[in-house]
C-alpha cells in the first residue's frame, strides 16, 4: 500500500487517526494507517514493539475519552479495536456523535448477522487488479477468508482487522491442510453465521476443486455463490503475448493438468484437432515425461513450447523452447512452479508482433 492511499479510497496523508486498543486488530489497523501516511494516536495499555518508534505514532496508556475526538487537532477516522463489544460500541457511538467515521473491529456475526454463506471466488492469476469487481466486493465484505498461495494474496493486507484469514497453504507435494479439512472449515464458519470467501487462484472451477467444495457445502445446507475468475490457462500465456487461439494457426485449445504426466493431456488431445494448442497447468515437475509422451503420440519434436513462470506477478519470466528440448532447457533455466506450459504454434505469435513493431520503428 503506497503512502497517501488507504482502503475505501480514503486519503489519510498527514491526517490524524485515533486507534483504541492494543491487541492484534489494533496493531494491524494502526500499522496500515501509518503506511497510508496518517498520523496515529494509539490509546492502549502497551504499545506493540512493531509499532514503537514509528514516525507518526503517538501512544498514550489511557482509556478512551470522548474528549479525544474534540481536541485542537481534528480526528478524521477512528478504529475501535479493543475486542470488548461494550467498549468498542461506546467508542463508535462517541465517534458518530462527533461526526467522525469509525471502523469497529468485529465481525457482523457479533452484531446479529446470522445467515452464513460461502463464496467461491476466483482471484485471477495473481495480480491484485485482475480480480473481478464482484470478487473484490465479496472479499471486502467477508468475515472469513480461506486462502492459499495462488491468487491475489496482496489483497489480504487490506482486509478489516476482524477478518479471520485461514491459510490452507497448498504447495506442490505439500498440503498441510487436506481438502476434506478445508471443506469442513467452510461449513464450520458459515454455520457460525459468518460470510466466508474461499479465495482461489484463477477460476474456482478450472482445476481448482471448487466443485468439490460447492458440493460439500450444499450437502450441509450451506448456500454457495460461485464467482468466476480469470483462469491462468488463458491469462498467463496472454501475459507474455501468447494467444491460445489465433486465426490461421488454430481455433481450439485443450487445458489439462500435467502434474502426473501426459495422461490427461493425451486424453484431451485425442479428439482435438491436430493443430490444437495444449495448455498444461501444474506441469513443471513431469515436463520431461510429458514432452516425450506427446512426441510419441505424434506431436513434432520441433513444436514450439513456452513455459511462463509467475504470470502477472513479480518475477514473471518466459522460457521459449521446443518439445524435444523442453525438459533440458527448463532445467538449465531453473524453471520453478507456478508455471504454465503452452505447446503449439501460437507460441511464435509474440515474435511476429515484435518483428512488426521493429519494422515500424525502422
Amino acid at each position: 500500500m503506497s503512502a497517501g492511499g488507504y482502503r475505501l479510497g480514503l486519503d489519510l496523508t498527514d491526517r490524524l487517526v485515533l486507534v483504541v486498543g492494543g491487541g492484534p486488530a489494533a496493531v494491524r489497523e494502526a500499522g496500515a494507517c501509518l503506511d497510508a501516511g496518517a498520523r496515529v494516536l494509539l490509546l492502549a495499555p502497551e504499545v506493540d514493539p512493531g509499532l514503537a518508534g514509528r514516525d507518526g505514532l503517538t501512544w498514550r496508556a489511557a482509556p478512551f475519552d470522548p474528549a479525544d475526538l474534540s481536541g485542537p487537532d481534528r480526528v478524521w477516522l477512528v478504529h475501535a479495536a479493543t475486542g470488548d463489544p461494550a467498549t468498542d460500541g461506546a467508542v463508535a457511538s462517541a465517534a458518530e456523535e462527533a461526526g467522525v467515521w469509525c471502523v469497529r473491529a468485529e465481525p457482523r456475526a457479533a452484531r446479529g448477522h446470522r445467515d452464513g454463506r460461502v463464496a467461491l471466488v476466483g482471484g485471477g492469476p495473481g495480480a491484485p487488479d485482475l480480480i473481478t469487481v464482484r470478487g473484490a466486493r465479496l472479499l471486502a465484505q467477508a468475515d472469513v477468508v480461506v486462502t492459499d498461495r495462488l491468487g491475489p494474496v496482496d489483497l489480504l493486507a487490506e482486509l478489516p482487522a476482524h477478518v479471520e484469514v485461514v491459510d490452507v497453504g497448498k504447495h506442490r507435494d505439500r498440503h498441510p491442510v487436506p481438502q476434506d479439512q478445508i471443506n469442513e472449515i467452510l461449513v464450520d464458519r458459515a454455520r457460525r453465521g459468518l460470510d466466508v470467501v474461499r479465495l482461489k487462484g484463477g477460476d474456482p472451477f478450472v482445476l481448482g476443486r471448487g466443485g468439490e467444495e460447492a458440493l460439500h457445502c450444499a450437502a450441509h445446507g450451506i448456500a454457495v455463490e460461485v464467482v468466476p475468475g480469470i483462469t491462468s490457462a488463458i491469462s498467463v500465456p496472454a501475459a507474455v503475448g501468447i494467444p491460445v487461439t489465433h486465426r490461421g494457426i488454430t481455433t481450439s485449445f485443450v487445458v489439462a493438468s500435467a502434474h502426473e504426466g501426459a495422461g490427461p493431456s493425451l486424453d484431451g488431445l485425442r479428439d482435438a484437432p491436430q493443430d490444437a494448442t495444449l495448455v498444461l497447468l501444474m506441469g513443471v515437475t513431469a515436463l520431461g515425461r510429458t514432452a516425450a509422451d506427446l512426441v510419441a503420440a505424434g506431436r513434432a519434436p520441433g513444436t514450439p513450447v513456452a513455459i511462463v513462470e509467475r504470470g502477472w506477478m513479480p518475477g514473471q519470466r518466459v522460457t521459449r523452447t521446443t518439445l524435444s528440448r523442453a525438459a533440458a532447457d527448463a532445467e538449465a533455466e531453473g524453471v520453478r512452479a507456478p508455471a504454465v506450459v503452452v505447446v503449439g504454434e501460437v507460441v511464435t505469435v509474440p515474435e511476429h508482433v515484435a518483428q512488426l513493431l521493429a519494422g515500424s520503428e525502422a
